[in-house]
């Protein structure tokens, strides 16, 4: 008696589809992606497994796939500890002759950061969030033009997207190997720094740091709830198989409204989302539209007004000067 067929390796991922922190104040980190860092607020919905907090996404025009840091904004919560088994740093890609604008941009909102400095060939300008998530600028003349927001920065000096993530990890090997079953392959190396690379133009980039002395990370304002990769509709249910292979104990498939997901927490403790490309946040509110009202999935409509009166103030205006 012959089994069903195998549905077969999927294709390589491209990169990085977004990264979803955990933060305090709601505010606050808006007015620094969007008046510091010049991002869009591309979408306001609500945690969809804790409707009680928002979830805030952030990206170029339209949010897509490669661009989007995403928050969920626990008010009460209490500040983690950035370690090993998380994504450790967040790392923004801008373009090569845009170094000197960001530090005197930083300066100017009073965002402290490291002096430039240069790994493994590019620049790197390094801050943190409000709520001291490590994250990163890094030049490259491999930028693409992307599709910048209309917004404080100039489309020339504008964001691009994720140039990638950094994992911190007491033993990267089965971390590293499902890393290359993803398309990701190992390129260079110095002191405790892997450095894998996919082939997409955003994202393409994860950085795993070993070290089974550091701390081990905590989950809490500050630190990063999990990172998601980007795969095609079409190959999600083989990428499910392919984790079940690796004697990973992924979810099925999940409907987050404006993607589809698979959860998987790796061996070295991170948790990562493997989240469709489509069909995007244009999908419920126009182009024009989007991120000015709350927006949720269907099979939330009906709590509407339980969740509006649930959830705190979010003041997207500006600054007063």
């Amino acid at each position: 008696m012959v089994g069903p067929e195998p549905r077969g390796m999927p294709a390589d991922i491209p990169g990085v589809h977004h990264v979803t922190a955990i933060a305090s104040d709601p505010g606050r980190t808006h007015r620094l992606f969007t008046e510091t860092l010049g991002l869009r607020l591309v979408k306001r919905s609500v945690n969809q497994d804790d409707v009680s907090v928002y979830h805030l996404f952030y990206g170029d025009r339209v949010g897509t796939p490669g661009t989007s840091m995403t928050y969920f904004p626990y008010t009460d919560a209490q500040p983690g500890r950035v370690g090993t088994g998380q994504v450790t740093t967040v790392q923004f890609l801008i373009p090569v002759g845009s170094v000197e604008y960001w530090t005197d941009r930083l300066d100017s909102a009073g965002v402290d950061h490291d002096p430039p400095r240069e790994r493994f060939g590019d620049t790197v300008i390094a801050f943190e969030d409000p709520d001291g998530l490590p994250m990163e600028l890094v030049a490259r003349a491999d930028a693409p033009d992307g599709d910048p927001p209309d917004g404080p920065v100039p489309d020339r000096h504008a964001i691009r997207g994720f140039f990638g993530v950094a994992l911190s990890l007491a033993t990267a090997s089965g971390t590293g190997n499902l890393l290359k079953t993803m398309g990701f392959q190992p390129t260079k190396s110095e002191n405790h720094r892997q450095r894998f690379r996919a082939g997409g133009e955003l994202g393409a980039v994860v950085d795993v740091l070993e070290d089974p002395e550091a701390p081990r990370g905590e989950s809490g304002t500050g630190t990063v709830h999990h990172v998601a990769f980007q795969v095609s509709d079409a190959e999600q249910a083989q990428w499910h198989d392919a984790l079940v292979e690796r004697g990973l104990r992924p979810t099925q498939i999940i409907d987050r409204k404006w993607f589809k997901s698979i959860y998987a927490r790796t061996a070295g403790g991170v948790l990562f989302e493997f989240a469709t490309k489509s069909p995007g946040y244009t999908v419920d509110e126009p182009v024009d539209e989007l991120g000015e009202r709350l927006v949720l999935p269907e099979w939330l409509e009906d709590r509407r007004e339980e969740i509006e009166e649930g959830l705190p103030e979010l003041s997207t205006a500006a600054k007063e000067a």
